[in-house]
């Protein structure tokens, strides 16, 4: 057995059993609001019983707030902010800052795991609102398990100093968002991945349908197929956690071609599809899924009667499940000295034969065209994963204008005088988009998209019309006032404050 897999087993056998729970945010909706409807939403009223709670990134005393209030619930980590995709990780990015943030809200919470999308929303200069998937190339999956070596490192350093016992990385499948780039499948990534670090994974369902849907494996596959397909290659016996999430077509309203397929994304806030609780069943019954801890359902932006509905039906369809943790112990290993395992562990990271600079710096140009790529400010793609040719015209010209204009907060209720005065001027709101990805910029502070936008377009409105920009500045001000205020309690009816 490899040493990076002897030292999985040897976390994940220190993570109890977990059960099934909910993912969360805070703020939408109010977290004791949902916990209240759920002490009352079983048959008869009796109510449901949730396992565990999964919570976002959120403001620390939110989370210590959420913590007081759940003495006695395990209460696990979605981490935000730390780019373990991106090559310039440590050097473009506020590296320390972010670290020192997730490192004070994993102990606030007292989580046995800490999970992050394996995806970005910044990369090489550039910001956006939701998740792009990583370059799926070889040297793109040593350069993530180089990071998150380095992220679990520096947690179980923090941990021994300060005497607590530090969280175990899970890696997150992403969602395709109409497309992938890389010559390995997503599958074949993962694999590499953790032949080369000894995190744990989340296998999202969600994404799981959009890889079937966006990778083209439905024109010569059925979904069931593929999924098994998949499943023979993914490193389940990595999985620790399952997330059951909402698909919805985006809300510009895009419709697919007859007979593709619906134009589905990830969406946490539309109803889950029947067909990921068939996926659910099929995964569950996969004999390699050997360390499963928890099976949660991702709800944040949804409203509480049908996050009940859909709860109560989970745990009425999936109760008989009791998780496999079979830790894959072997005779002699249960005494394995841990310092040595871990020691272990990260020779295997490191000791690639090769530096990172050339390799990161070859790969960071990867990710600069990736960017322009998708923003429309370059050319023709490199390799995908099987993409429809209008998939990447749609998400240039729809997606990611919508996500600028309108995702994490209305431009128009946001600075709604100043809008009114660049239409009184002839300048359309839609250049703001043209500006937003004219140049990389280099990211001064932890990322959070609202700030950003409010940042982003007071300096596009000095530029193209100064007159507004003292009205600009003063809407911006009480927007980050507000932003302030709602973020940092949680009480019933906040408001929503997940970048």
């Amino acid at each position: 057995m490899a040493a990076v897999d002897q030292e999985f087993f040897r976390r994940v056998s220190r993570i109890p059993h977990h059960g099934l729970g909910l993912s969360v945010d805070v703020y939408t909706p109010d977290l004791f609001e949902l916990l209240d409807g759920l002490a009352t939403g079983g048959a008869g009223g009796r109510g449901l019983a949730c396992d565990y709670l999964e919570i976002f990134k959120a403001a620390q005393p939110a989370l210590a707030a959420v913590r007081r209030r759940l003495p006695n619930m395990m209460l696990e980590y979605h981490a935000e902010g730390l780019w373990v995709t991106q090559p310039d990780l440590t050097t473009g990015y506020p590296f320390e800052a972010e670290l020192a943030a997730t490192s004070a809200q994993l102990q606030t919470l007292g989580s046995s795991w800490m999970n992050h999308e394996c995806a970005a929303k910044q990369m090489a200069g550039y910001s956006f609102g939701t998740y792009l998937p990583p370059l799926f190339t070889p040297a793109s999956a040593e350069v993530t398990a180089r990071h998150i070596g380095l992220v679990q490192d520096r947690l179980d350093r923090q941990g021994q100093d300060s005497g607590w016992r530090s969280p175990l990385f899970l890696l997150e499948l992403p969602p395709l968002t109409y497309f992938g780039f890389g010559d390995l499948s997503v599958a074949e990534f993962f694999r590499l991945v953790t032949e080369r670090t000894p995190c744990g994974l989340v296998l999202d369902l969600g994404h799981l349908w959009t890889i079937h849907r966006y990778s083209n494996a439905w024109r010569d596959r059925g979904l069931r197929e593929f999924c098994a397909d998949f499943l023979e290659v993914f490193p389940l016996e990595r999985v620790v956690q399952i997330h059951v999430a909402g698909l919805d077509e985006h809300e510009s309203g895009a419709q697919a071609t007859e007979g593709r397929g619906p134009l589905w994304i990830d969406a946490h806030g539309a109803p889950i599809p029947d067909v990921l609780f068939e996926m659910l069943a099929q995964v569950l019954a996969h004999p390699r899924l050997q360390h499963v801890k928890g099976i949660a359902l991702e709800v944040d932006n949804k409203s509480v009667p049908v996050i009940v509905q859909e709860f109560c039906r989970f745990r009425g369809q999936f109760s008989r499940w009791k998780g496999a943790d079979r830790q894959g112990q072997e005779p002699g290993r249960q005494n394995e000295a841990p310092s040595r395992a871990q020691a272990v562990a990260r020779e295997s990271v490191a000791g690639t034969g090769r530096g990172p600079g050339d390799e990161s710096r070859a790969l960071l140009g990867q990710y600069d065209r990736y960017a322009r790529l998708v923003t429309g400010e370059a050319g023709d793609a490199g390799p995908t994963l099987g993409m429809e040719p209008e998939a990447l015209e749609f998400y240039r010209r729809t997606y990611f204008p919508h996500e600028i204009l309108h995702w994490g907060g209305e431009l128009r209720e946001m600075f709604p005088e100043t809008c009114r005065q660049l239409d009184r001027a002839g300048l359309a709101l839609e250049t703001f988009v043209r500006y937003w990805v004219r140049e990389p910029r280099p990211a001064l502070a932890p990322y959070d998209f609202f700030l950003l936008k409010v940042e982003r377009f007071v300096e596009f409105v000095r530029e193209v019309l100064p007159a507004a920009a003292q009205g600009a500045e003063r809407e911006a001000a009480e927007l980050r006032g507000a932003y302030q205020t709602a973020c940092e309690p949680v009480t019933h009816g906040a408001d929503a404050c997940r970048g």
